[in-house]
């Protein structure tokens, strides 16, 4: 998960792109509504720690799909070819980018973020990116007041929220998924599984003891201890539980007959008795330091951590572990809104993977200065072209094709 990783790339090929300025948005407790600041677009198809290196698109809930059309962008993003491919690659001079970009964030994608820009300075050696963590709270509340060049986020801004940016209109460009995992401390017990109605017990310290009945009930060939459980959740404004507490309020919360009652958001009124750690990486110490702990964390920071993590009873009633491939078939069956919000959990599909979420960076269309404007489209072509690539190496999951094509049509509004 560090810089020492493969650097050699395979360029990816881009479908062409369309685009329609539009506006909508919304923040991380809430689903993406239409507003006059968040620019959107159309595509078309035919048929914590700091790191430094120196649409309206039609979808459906089966696939994320386009129609025909073709358009001519800015430096920085693609040229459209007849029947609708394209080289974005071949109108990035990544060479001539100089200056630096700060950024930050979600902790969720920082692994990815941190892998792409230590391989970005290989090929933009004259541009210094420097992206801090803080949680997607912290994102959004420096792109709002302008601190930073741009801000990852893994939940929406909310829609009473958009006027308070201060540089005015942004897009979102999606850039990886990945599976929020339930990593446990539990010595003895290699395998376990866990049905969203027992995992919002837990998290409501409903069931206090690992061999609670419920979670024997889920795992009938499991000896399980009587230990106490250890609740790890998010001291911060967090993407990540945002998207985990809007799977249990899907699964189980009142409107699907549940006794989830914590709600949605980046922060929730835990109760008492839980332990708080700053960012998927502090969580993931508490759980490795503590026997009986359980929390929710990123599978990049699991899997740095050498955590032992559940699977999680889906949609279809199936348990599934958290891997790459559900994460990117619960992807398959998502709609994404105008402005290129969605929410990848609690999907259909038999083997979907049910808190699997997404994650985006936001960044203003109007920039100040043209050369950090053609730094900031270059930076973000390269994530969603050759930075797709190094996404399954660390732990994450590519977008799908033609969510790419629209995330680069948003990173071409992006312009002085």
């Amino acid at each position: 998960m560090n810089s020492s990783r493969k650097r050699s790339i395979a360029i990816s090929g881009i479908v062409a792109l369309s685009l329609l300025a539009a506006a909508c948005g919304s923040d991380d407790d809430t689903d993406s509504t239409s507003a006059p600041t968040v620019a959107s677009t159309t595509s078309t198809t035919a048929g914590s720690d700091t790191t430094v290196s120196g649409s309206t698109g039609t979808t459906t809930e089966e696939s994320m799909t386009t129609t025909e059309g073709s358009t001519d962008t800015t430096k920085g993003s693609t040229d459209t070819t007849e029947g609708g491919s394209t080289d974005a690659t071949s109108k990035v001079d990544y060479a001539a980018l100089q200056g630096s970009l700060i950024a930050s964030g979600a902790t969720f994608p920082k692994s990815f973020y941190d892998e792409a820009i230590a391989n970005f300075a290989e090929v933009a050696p004259d541009l210094t990116i420097e992206y801090g963590g803080g949680g997607s709270g912290k994102g959004r509340s420096d792109l709002q007041e302008q601190v930073v060049d741009f801000a990852g986020t893994d939940g929406v801004v909310k829609p009473e929220d958009i006027a308070k940016f201060k540089g005015g209109e942004f897009v979102y460009v999606p850039t990886v998924l990945a599976p929020i995992t339930l990593s446990y401390n539990l010595p003895g017990v290699d395998k376990l599984q866990l049905s969203p109605t027992t995992i919002s017990d837990i998290f409501q310290l409903k069931i206090t003891k690992w061999n609670d009945p419920a979670i024997a009930a889920d795992n009938p060939d499991a000896t399980l201890p009587a230990t106490d459980i250890v609740v790890a959740r998010r001291a911060d404004g967090s993407g990540t539980t945002d998207n985990f507490s809007k799977f249990l309020n899907a699964a189980v919360g009142p409107d699907a007959g549940g006794d989830w009652a914590l709600g949605s958001g980046s922060e929730l009124e835990w109760p008492d008795g839980t332990q708080a750690g700053d960012g998927n990486s502090g969580v993931a110490q508490i759980v490795t330091s503590t026997e009986g702990a359980i929390g929710y964390v990123d599978l990049s920071d699991a899997k740095a951590n050498n955590l032992t993590f559940a699977a999680v009873k889906n949609k279809a009633g199936k348990f599934v572990e958290p891997t790459l491939e559900a994460t990117s078939e619960a992807a398959a069956h998502v709609t994404v809104k105008d402005d290129l919000t969605f929410f990848t959990g609690w999907a259909d599909g038999d083997g979907s993977y049910p808190i699997a979420a997404q994650t985006w960076i936001i960044a203003y269309t109007k920039q100040a200065d043209p050369a950090k404007a053609g730094a900031i489209r270059g930076f973000l072509t390269y994530l969603l072209t050759e930075g797709q690539d190094l996404a399954p190496t660390i732990d994450y999951a590519p977008l799908p094709d033609e969510l790419r094509t629209k995330a680069l049509a948003n990173v071409a509004k992006i312009g002085a």
